[in-house]
């Protein structure tokens, strides 16, 4: 048995390509009827090609993924992002492309070219009204499938445009598979989900990778469901279901600068639409004052943050509002936030990439310009 000759399958794609063109069908909308145009397209080819003096194809199944990853995928990577198992892919230059799997990278054997990487660019990017360009070098935009993507294009890089897109896999969507997968111990489980059943604002801190968002999905999953929630993110990451649920993300500015929508904004609106918890997908800005004012009106919330420590976690969710303008002042904001926010879970990914949830604590005050906190749960080795 062969394998189908990538050709083959770029000439089959090709007329597909035309054949869903003239029904006027989008494969991404329809990728049912995309298959059986595929599989017919690659059944005519094999009656043909004997007599046409092309090679046949033994294995059509292949080959008809491979044409649908060309035509409605991601080309070559779309097999990546079809795994369970790959968390992360990253592309540094067409000829260093790589993934990570339980939080460990390496090296795919994939070659593509400068122009092959910025065509599947501009196809994730077609579903998400956002652009790339020399007025806007960076991007982040949400795949179909949820995935996040975030690309930087010269000459803020080096050479070649780097792309990076994070999966955020449905298998971890939950405490109790999180429990299982040995990221959370099933005591401190417990405690975030009584948390969330109680009302209890809870902050996720954490570095870059630590497992951030996934455990906050986890959490909005362990939410009531009688409960409605309103989650605010800069790209849409956040992909949980849940009853009575509303998801918000920003917008970039326009080519003339105009029709940005920010998260502060977001934050704003979505007190306008009676949640019972509002949720932040990361606070790094002066959208935590928003956010801290909201809080003290009653409403619940949830969020992430960027921090090495729980406690240090508490610490930069009051520095930051100070960044909102002069009349803001940490006496204020400080009281603030250790009122208002009931628990910080503190994650961690350690060499061999798994991640964990290694600390949760509970502010009691502030003391010497300082909130204080005492500790609910820590692992033995943290």
């Amino acid at each position: 048995m062969t394998s189908p000759a990538a050709p083959v399958a770029t000439l089959v794609a090709e007329r597909v390509r035309e054949l869903l063109r003239a029904e006027r069908s989008d494969p991404a909308r329809d990728p049912e009827f995309a298959a059986q145009i595929a599989r017919a397209e690659v059944r005519r080819h094999n009656d043909f090609a004997l007599a046409r003096g092309l090679a046949p194809v033994d294995d059509e199944t292949a080959c008809v993924r491979e044409v649908l990853a060309a035509v409605s995928g991601f080309g070559p990577l779309q097999a990546y992002l079809d795994d369970p198992t790959v968390e992360e892919v990253w592309i540094n230059a067409p000829d260093r492309i790589f993934v990570a799997r339980s939080g460990v990278p390496e090296r795919t054997p994939l070659m593509l070219t400068d122009t092959a990487v910025r065509d599947l660019v501009e196809r994730m990017l077609q579903s998400s009204g956002r652009r790339v360009d020399l007025s806007q070098p960076f991007v982040d935009a949400s795949l179909p499938d949820g995935s996040r993507l975030h690309v930087v294009i010269p000459d803020i890089t080096r050479r070649h445009w780097a792309v990076n897109i994070r999966k955020f896999l449905p298998a971890y969507r939950d405490l109790g598979r999180l429990v299982a997968a040995g990221s959370i111990a099933p005591e401190a489980a417990t405690l975030l989900r009584d948390a969330m059943i109680a009302g209890q604002s809870v902050l996720v801190s954490g570095a870059t990778h630590a497992g951030k968002t996934t455990l906050l999905g986890a959490l909005i999953a362990a939410c009531p469901h009688e409960q409605r929630i309103v989650t605010v993110e800069e790209t849409f990451e956040l992909a949980v279901a849940a009853p009575d649920l509303v998801a918000l993300q920003g917008r970039q500015p326009s080519l003339e600068g105009t029709g940005e929508v920010t998260l502060r904004r977001l934050v704003k609106e979505a007190l306008r639409m009676r949640p019972d918890r509002l949720v932040v997908g990361e606070v790094r800005d002066a959208e935590a004052l928003d956010l801290l004012l909201a809080l003290n009106t009653g409403v619940p919330g949830a969020a992430t943050i960027h921090a090495n420590s729980a406690r240090e976690a508490l610490g930069k969710l009051a520095a930051l509002p100070l960044l909102a303008g002069r009349n803001i002042d940490a006496s204020f904001v400080q009281p603030a936030v250790a009122a208002s926010v009931h628990v910080v879970a503190h994650c961690e990914r350690d060499a061999s990439g798994a991640r964990r949830v290694v600390e949760i604590v509970a502010p009691t005050g502030v003391a010497d310009g300082v909130i204080t906190a005492r500790t609910l749960y820590r692992t033995v080795d943290a």
